[in-house]
């Protein structure tokens, strides 16, 4: 996942943040930055706000989130555009994020009536014969939720959507370079009855966010970003639970038996939809030998069709990067690997912030391109000769979210399954297939808790035990 991006507000005048489209650099809407020193009453806000929504019942949590999918629903091209404007996402992946969104608080608000804890066999217990209970799920009370660009509204509901069916309040600090997406959902949950001080949006820098993760009143904080700014969340937030998605590296199999067309389909799609700014975005595909040169040349001449240039453009499959200061980043990277050895066998192409699908191969497996996660429309090939090489390479990394397999056995697809260090393995599929009611999250270094509307949920509440001795 990106670093996060922060504003600075040091001065007691208001101030407002420009956000500017990542496609041609105009001005597409402003929020009103946050005071730094305004962390404490944004807090005592939030403490107000989760004696409210622990007050709610959970159909009326249930019925505000309906009431804001509806909302959205029917606003579906306002919000569609809006991620095209500040995020670069082509219209038609925009679209598809306004579903899932929806899609995402309407199981929210499923989970906000139906899991409110079980009974509890305490007479089958020898001892408690004259005892009977359950336990409920109840809220933590305040969670802060840190969310990045790259889905600046589904990626948003994921946090904020299980918080409020868990009858907490949220504090939430959308990325400083996606916040307008962010700013219509909070809208659309207040306009479908949340109590304002319920969930409160902040938008500003470290010392404000600071103050936030610090506080003993901040029972949660749920963050998606980079490495270095999810070590930092956690040194400073003390004693608190922690959900952290801090980035992939997919490795996806090809072995000699797969279905070529539907692994290039798959991964194709995989490794540049969003402009490869996708955590379980395909990046290193590891191709059996016999099956190598075929793959290659299927996959170059299908990236080769797609469209790049205006996201709004319907016709349009690869946009924008988030922003010059990513793609300087990533063209680094590139040139490193490359004058390592690396051999471009397509792309590396910039059209103003747009970088066209970029694939190499040979790449050596100490860069930085290769380690770490390239946030970007750039893919890379490696050859490999046994199935234990390609597991052996697939978990060199050091993190992990999701892998893929494309095999036409299920004995290897299951050892594979088994083998593989991954949060999620799909197999026959893209690694970053998803779908918003399954348990998303991490393996190995930095990963922590899990994503998933009931999976989220169940870590944003606590169960508390009722025992009635007759």
């Amino acid at each position: 996942m990106p670093e996060s991006t922060v504003c600075s507000a040091e001065s007691a005048l208001p101030q407002f943040h420009d956000v500017t489209s990542p496609y041609d650099g105009r001005v597409v809407g402003a929020v009103s930055l946050t005071e730094a020193t305004a962390g404490e009453a944004v807090i005592e806000t939030a403490r107000v706000g989760a004696r409210k929504a622990r007050a709610l019942s959970r159909g009326a949590r249930g019925k505000i989130l309906e009431g804001a999918a509806t909302e959205i629903e029917q606003r579906s091209e306002e919000f569609a555009l809006t991620i095209v404007s500040e995020a670069g996402k082509t219209i038609r992946q925009a679209r598809k994020e306004v579903l899932r969104a929806v899609n995402t608080l309407r199981l929210s608000a499923a989970e906000a009536r139906r899991n409110a804890g079980e009974v509890i066999p305490f007479d089958s217990y020898e001892g408690s014969e004259d005892r009977t209970g359950w336990y409920s799920r109840e809220p933590l009370g305040i969670v802060a939720a840190i969310t990045p660009f790259n889905d600046p509204l589904n990626l948003v509901v994921h946090k904020v959507g299980p918080a409020i069916a868990g009858g907490n309040a949220v504090i939430l600090k959308p990325s400083a370079l996606t916040p307008l997406s962010a700013q219509l959902l909070v809208d659309a949950l207040v306009s479908s009855g949340l109590p304002p001080e319920a969930l409160t949006i902040v938008h500003g820098g470290r010392e404000l966010a600071g103050t936030i993760i610090r506080s003993r009143d901040v029972r949660m904080v749920s963050f998606t970003g980079g490495f270095s700014t999810g070590e930092s969340i956690a040194r400073t937030a003390g004693l608190k639970k922690l959900s952290m998605d801090l980035g992939g590296n997919a490795p996806v199999i090809v072995l000699d038996d797969a279905d070529i067309e539907k692994a290039v389909e798959s991964c194709v799609s995989g490794a540049f939809w969003a402009a490869g700014q996708n955590c379980v975005g395909v990046q290193r595909i590891l191709i059996a030998a016999p099956v190598y040169g075929a793959f290659r040349r299927r996959f170059l001449e299908a990236a080769d069709k797609l469209v790049v240039g205006d996201p709004s453009d319907e016709r349009t499959d690869v946009g924008p990067m988030i922003s010059p200061a990513a793609l300087h980043e990533l063209q680094t990277k590139l040139d490193e690997a490359l004058g390592a050895g690396a051999v471009l066998l397509s792309g590396n192409v910039t059209d103003g912030n747009v970088l066209h699908p970029t694939v190499l191969e040979a790449v050596p497996t100490d860069s930085r391109l290769w380690k770490q996660e390239v946030f970007g429309p750039v893919v890379m090939f490696h050859q490999f000769s046994t199935f234990e090489e390609a597991i052996e390479v697939a978990n060199a990394i050091e993190f992990s979210l999701h892998a893929g397999i494309f095999t036409d056995s299920l004995a290897r697809a299951m050892d594979a399954a088994q083998q593989l260090e991954a949060g999620g393995v799909m197999i026959n599929d893209s690694s970053d297939y998803r779908f918003d009611g399954m348990p998303f999250g991490g393996a190995k270094y930095g990963s922590m808790g899990r994503e998933g509307v009931h999976f989220a949920y169940e870590e944003m509440t606590q169960p508390k035990v009722i025992c009635i001795r007759n």
